[in-house]
Parts: C-alpha cells; structure tokens; sequence
C-alpha cells in the first residue's frame, strides 16, 4: 500500500473561512489553535466549562467567534452547544475534540470513581460531541472530525497508565469512525501531540490519586522523569494541525513534536519480535482447521 504522504500547496483544500468548533478552548492546545484559527481568517466556535474563560476571545475577535458554555459530560448541553454553534454559523467544518484531564495513580491506587469519572470527561464527552455533529456534517456533505489524543496513545506509561487507557480507546474509536464516515465524504484525524509546555499539568488539567507507601520511591522517580523531560513549544504547533484540515487527503494519524515518532519505532520493533519469537506457540493455537 502506497504511503500517505503530506499535502502540498497543489495538493491542499484551500478552501478559505473554515468554521470551528472545539471543545476546552479555555487554555493549553485548544486556546492556542482557537486563537491561530481566527487569526488566519476563520471561524470558531470555542467551548469552555466557564464560559468567563473564553471572553478574551470575544473581546478580540469578535462576531467571529461564538463562545459556549460547555461541560462535555452533559449530554444535553452538548446536543444544544453543537447544534447552536451549527446555527450561529451556518455550518461545521472542523469539530476538534479537545476537552480532557490526565489523572495520576497507579493501578492499585486510583479508585473506580475516579476511572469512570476519568473516562466520563475523555471518552464518553468526546463520543456525546462526536454523536451530536455527525448528523449536521452528513447533512451538509463535508466535515472534519479532529481528535486530540497523544503519543501515551499508542504506548503506555506507568503511574499515568489510566489516562493512557482512555487515550487506547480514544485511538480506537476514531479508527473505526474513519472507515464507517468515509463514504459520506467526511475526515477523520488523530493529532497525537508528545510533551509539550502547555497547561496540561496544571491543577485544571491534572488529578492525583492518594498514594500508597509502597510506591513512593517509584513515584519520585518518575514524576522527577517527568519534570525534566523535553517539552516541544506548543506555539510551534498550529501549522501542522492547519496542513492536516486544510488537506484534501488528511491523514488518520499525524505526531506533532519530533520525538514521538522514534519512541513508537523503537517500542512497535520490541513488540514485534516479542510476537515473532512467540509464533510457533501462537500458530499452534490455531489448531487444526474445522
């Protein structure tokens, strides 16, 4: 199969005025991209729990944009913010999921409640926005459903292995979404961003499960791995997301930040010699044929 290879200037929809409609906009990546979107000419609906958040927004850009107060667990209020949002500006161009919080715990030590209410936020409130467009792009004959998910989508981390979960599933979903939208003319793209200087380790972003003694050690040491990683620069970012709404074959997957891709080469070559060395006991499972 041919690889997809990134659009060029004779290659790119360059259909001007694209409408947004993004989901925690108030800070971090969905700040940064509501603001480089309307910046470059385009429309956005941006999404925020405190709708006080977003006034900046307003106060610069005007008719422009349309700021909504949004909780993505609500499912009402997701109906009735995406279908405003549709109203307001006639249509959706690009509906860019990005709401969502990291909770920090092992296994052991992060409760059910705080699981679910994990899962609430990124999948179930992503699936409510992404159930609640659909209709109104099918309708219109385009659109562009963007998923933020992450490098930690595609390879696991301890201590933050609940929050890669959620990314696992997010992964999951868009994959089966593209193949099922794709006859009605829509896209379907993950962003998987690596570690960036944003606001994503904030108290707003960010959930700490009460910690046993048993992983203290193991606990300072990672979080110290953490702290002292490289962080790419999330202004540096907006181009990549434009290449990949403005192109008239966007991608499924697009990394932003250098590093993710030899992280994933390195972690999928391990796996796949782990799988190669098992064949022969996993092809004798097979048994014989029936």
């Amino acid at each position: 199969m041919a690889q997809q290879q990134p659009a060029t200037s004779s290659g790119a929809a360059t259909t001007p005025g694209k409408v947004w409609f993004i989901t925690g906009a108030s800070r971090g990546f969905g700040c940064i991209w509501a603001e480089a979107a309307l910046h470059r000419g385009d429309k956005v609906a941006a999404t925020a729990r405190q709708l006080a958040s977003l006034a900046d927004l307003t106060a610069h850009y005007g008719a422009n944009v349309l700021t909504l107060a949004l909780d993505v667990t609500n499912l009402e209020q997701v109906k009735t913010a995406v279908a405003q949002a549709h109203a307001h500006f006639g249509r959706l161009d690009v509906v860019l999921n990005n709401a969502g919080y990291s909770l920090v715990g092992t296994i052991e030590e992060a409760s059910a409640a705080d699981v679910r209410a994990l899962y609430e936020t990124n999948i179930f409130g992503t699936l409510a926005v992404i159930q609640a467009a659909l209709p109104l792009l099918r309708a219109q004959g385009h659109g562009h459903i963007v998923g933020i998910s992450s490098s930690l989508g595609l390879v696991s981390l301890p201590m933050i292995g609940y929050y890669c979960s959620t990314k696992w599933a997010f992964e999951a979903l868009h994959e089966s979404l593209a193949a099922e939208i794709k006859p009605f003319g829509l896209h379907v793209t993950l962003v998987e961003p690596g570690a960036y200087a944003t606001e994503f380790g904030s108290d707003q972003s960010l959930q700490v499960a009460p910690s046993l003694d048993v992983y203290a050690d193991f606990r300072t040491r990672f979080m110290e791995r953490l702290r002292t990683s490289e962080r790419g620069d999330p202004q540096a970012t907006p181009a990549a997301l434009f290449a990949a709404v403005d192109a008239a074959e966007p991608p499924l997957r697009l990394f932003l930040g250098s590093q993710n891709l030899p992280w994933v080469r390195a972690t999928y070559a391990e796996r796949l010699a782990t799988w190669e060395a098992w064949a022969p006991v996993s092809d004798a499972a097979q048994g014989q044929p029936g």
